[in-house]
């Protein structure tokens, strides 16, 4: 019972956070930050997102960014979910390096 809610509310973050993401970087030419997956823990208190930064090249300088920014996310959060959450968790987050991965798999396959 407690993980279908832990994954119904990993949804609504993830959906909410992307929508964040993408309205903070409309301004920014050429960058583009997905929100891949959410993990939230059992007691609701602090989630972790996985996020995939476009292009690859300025993911640690965006992650240091969004770190440095990390009040005004929650609070941007808190004012989209605060109807349905009682506390908005602490977010935590990590780069998605899958896509580069997968990439570079190719890469091997090919030679």
């Amino acid at each position: 019972m407690q993980e279908t809610r832990q994954n119904k509310i990993a949804r609504l973050l993830q959906k909410e956070l992307s929508v964040i993401f993408q309205q903070q970087t409309r301004s920014m030419h050429g960058v583009m930050v997905s929100v891949t997956r959410t993990k939230i823990s059992p007691d609701l208190s602090v989630c972790t997102a996985y996020l995939s930064i476009f292009p690859s090249e300025k993911s640690a300088e965006l992650l240091g960014n969004i770190e440095q920014n990390l009040k005004s996310i929650r609070y941007a959060l808190g004012q989209r979910v605060g109807g349905q959450l009682r506390i908005v968790p602490e977010l935590r987050f990590f780069l998605d390096d899958s896509l580069d991965y997968i990439e570079r798999i190719d890469e091997l396959l090919k030679k």
